[in-house]
């Protein structure tokens, strides 16, 4: 079977190998198409925490079940299903607290181990969950939107709040669109004109704010001085991340869902005298997955993707991805071809 190898950054391999053979509890997959995430990105880069290489990038996959056993959810061969990529250790703190997305043992496919850029691949069967209501294109992007949907619950928004979301990428769109669902209003912060754009008419974001030295005043205008409840950062940068509680009300919540290699500094007293809470948001959990397969339907997923090519042509593909004046929010790649 084929498969696509990132044996250092900067570089792909398509390369081929036997089929892998499933074990006990386990379930052999048939991959139809893999989402490109920030992650892929970032480690194809060399940026991404947590990597070594060579590894098999890959974890929106959209598969189909060709082998398994016995299991709790009644899955058979033939369903359609969306892998929750977090192999976690179920006797850690975090597993043992209802937290297993940030288990310190967990193993994510694609990043801690090989991943679904490959045409079959075998996981633990109880990652699995049905899916057979969806097309491929809804199978490969619910592992993002479950993200924006644990950091949605996290922050435990309300309807009527407003909220801010920096950084107009997959994950910051797919909070957007979760966010409104839970009720809130949402302003939308990017530095690209083209993604605020999508936001405001492919979302129904209900601002749309330059990121910039103004962007902390323009918000406090939209909002009659208040500034926004919560604040989510889907950037990653350094500058967005450090800039998140200018744009946040006294009491509010600074959710870090994307993440930066560095060190963030914040004054103190600024953000005392707000009683931030700060928290992050990491991965997420069956009921984020469960919630975002519920309420996909509401989901713009045929403008969301917008790329799309057989895992043949990926390669020469992948670094116009890296750029986003190529118009790129979610690019994804046809394994069952």
């Amino acid at each position: 079977m084929k498969y696509i190898v990132c044996e250092t950054p900067g570089d792909f391999q398509l390369k081929e190998k036997e089929a892998p053979v499933r074990k006990e509890g386990e379930a052999l997959l048939q991959i139809n198409k893999v989402g490109i995430c920030g992650t892929d990105l970032h480690a194809y880069s060399g940026n991404q925490a947590f990597f070594t290489y060579p590894r098999i990038l890959g974890h929106e996959l959209a598969s189909e079940i060709l082998e398994i056993g016995e299991n709790d959810r009644g899955l058979k061969v033939g369903d359609k299903v969306v892998v929750m990529p977090y192999i976690s250790d179920k006797n850690s703190v975090a597993s043992r607290n209802g937290k297993p997305n940030c288990c310190p043992n967990i193993r994510v496919l694609g990043v801690h181990t090989d991943g679904g850029m490959q045409q079959q691949i075998v996981v633990p069967a109880d990652i699995l969950l049905p899916a057979n209501n969806l097309s491929d294109d809804q199978m490969a992007i619910v592992e993002p939107l479950a993200i924006g949907a644990h950091a949605v619950r996290r922050a435990d928004v309300k309807p009527g709040e407003i909220v801010a979301v920096v950084g107009c990428g997959p994950i910051g769109i797919g909070i957007m669109k979760l966010a409104q669902i839970a009720g809130a209003k949402v302003v939308a912060i990017d530095m690209n004109e083209q993604r605020l754009q999508y936001a405001k008419e492919k979302i129904g974001v209900d601002y749309i704010v330059k990121a910039g030295d103004n962007a902390a005043d323009e918000i406090a205008e939209l909002t009659n001085g208040d500034l926004c409840t919560a604040v989510f950062d889907a950037s990653g940068n350094k500058f967005a991340l450090e800039a998140g509680p200018d744009y946040m009300s006294h009491g509010g919540r600074f959710v870090l869902v994307g993440l930066s290699k560095g060190e963030l500094t914040y004054s103190h007293p600024a953000i005392h005298a707000k009683e931030m809470t700060l928290m992050c948001s990491r991965n997420a959990t069956t009921e984020d997955f469960e919630h975002v397969i519920s309420v996909l339907d509401q989901f713009p997923t045929e403008s969301f993707i917008t790329h799309n090519v057989p895992y043949t042509e990926m390669i020469n593909n992948f670094d116009a991805w890296l750029k986003p004046e190529t118009g790129v929010i979610k690019a994804t790649v046809d394994f069952n071809i």
